[in-house]
């Protein structure tokens, strides 16, 4: 097989890293392959063919925002199906999203096409049923966590772990000073991430909250410097919150750049998801916090498995990060759990030093496992 084709979909930003990482490691097995579908920015300077911009799909999975917009993504979705059907791909691969991927995935494997999921869904944090879906959908799962495999298997789901693809982006000594000189902010300042999401609703949610808190901790400790990532489809939406808090005095807007906002901090406050690992990579302190609307959070909570929402949290096994949730994510709240991380240095010394083991776990030849596991299901 000289030059497979690959069908594949990615949501959002983080997803599009994971589906770019992965298309290296393809890539490096078929040099002539061809690849088309939904992605974004590191899939198409990989050679990608986005048929569809992956920001389509970059929503929560029970917002408002979704329920307007889901006679959109199915249309799409239905569109996509049958472009792929009218050229089948050696393979399909759904590249988390899996509201829209998994459905995707069991409609074209019924119809003979090969499907892998790239990150498995978190059936151990909620929505446990989801594992029938899984089951129907995918050939195979390439999983990020080394716990996972063992978990699908006891399914009946053909599984391997592949290491998470951030551990071998982000180094194992983020280099601060580069990072700060980088962006001009000074050298021995005290830095703060604020990291409040990448979808429009979690932006609605968090940002406000963020940038108050920030605020507060400017006003407690005047010298403080503010770094907040964005990315530009999500820019104005963020300077409006910006303006709406009337400001804030030492913050910097970043167009993307989350890994040198990450590399640049002395603590970051971060809203759940993906991120929150990143900060873990990146050796930083962290607050991690999460509000929905409160009939999503109703939805969630009934559902939700673990104890904790940060994956810090649940892959150390217990509670190194604070969390704040829903109601308990003040503006208050939140500037004082995060400050409290720049007055007590020995625990952070600590939790860097957990950070170190949890990075020596999860990484692994990201590209090349995966590239392994799908020639493997291609000549099945």
């Amino acid at each position: 097989m000289n030059a497979p084709a690959f069908g594949m979909v990615a949501g959002e930003a983080s997803g599009d890293l994971l589906a770019g990482l992965l298309l290296d490691g393809l890539r490096a097995r078929w040099p002539h392959l061809t690849a088309g579908g939904i992605g974004g920015a590191a899939m198409q300077q990989r050679g990608f063919d986005a048929w569809w911009p992956s920001e389509r799909l970059a929503v929560s999975g029970y917002s408002l925002e979704v329920l307007r917009r889901v006679r959109e993504l199915v249309a799409m979705r239905g569109q996509l199906r049958e472009r792929l059907l009218r050229a089948p791909p050696a393979a399909f691969i759904g590249v988390d999203a899996p509201d829209f991927n998994l459905a995707l995935e069991a409609s074209l494997r019924r119809r003979g096409v090969k499907t892998l999921h790239f990150v498995c869904p978190s059936i151990w944090a909620w929505r446990a049923k989801r594992v029938d879906k899984i089951r129907a959908a995918a050939d195979h799962v390439l999983c990020v966590f080394p716990f996972e495999p063992a978990l699908l298997q006891g399914h009946g789901i053909s599984a391997s772990y592949v290491g998470h693809p951030l551990a071998n982006i982000i180094a194992r000594e983020p280099d601060r000073a580069a990072a700060r000189m980088a962006l001009g902010l000074p050298v021995d300042a005290t830095v703060v991430a604020l990291l409040p999401g990448s979808r429009q609703g979690e932006i609605a949610q968090m940002a406000p909250r963020f940038l108050a808190a920030a605020a507060l901790m400017q006003r407690a400790r005047p010298g403080l410097q503010f770094v907040l990532p964005v990315l530009p489809p999500r820019r104005a939406q963020v300077e409006q919150h910006l303006m709406a808090n009337g400001g804030a005095h030492g913050l910097t807007l970043l167009d993307g750049q989350s890994h040198l906002a990450l590399a640049a901090c002395n603590v970051a406050l971060v809203a759940s998801g993906t991120a929150t690992l990143e900060t873990a990579l990146f050796k930083r302190p962290m607050v991690v916090a999460y509000a929905v609307h409160p009939i999503a959070y109703q939805i969630l909570r009934r559902r939700h498995l673990q104890e904790w929402i940060g994956l810090p949290n649940i892959l150390c096994g217990e509670l190194v990060v604070p969390e704040l949730v829903q109601s308990a994510a003040t503006p208050a709240a939140l500037a004082e759990a995060t400050l409290a991380w720049l007055d007590q240095p020995e625990k952070a010394a600590a939790l860097e030093r957990r950070f170190h083991a949890l990075h020596e776990q999860l990484q692994r030849d990201t590209s090349s496992l995966c590239a392994d596991a799908v020639e493997k299901v291609i000549r099945a």
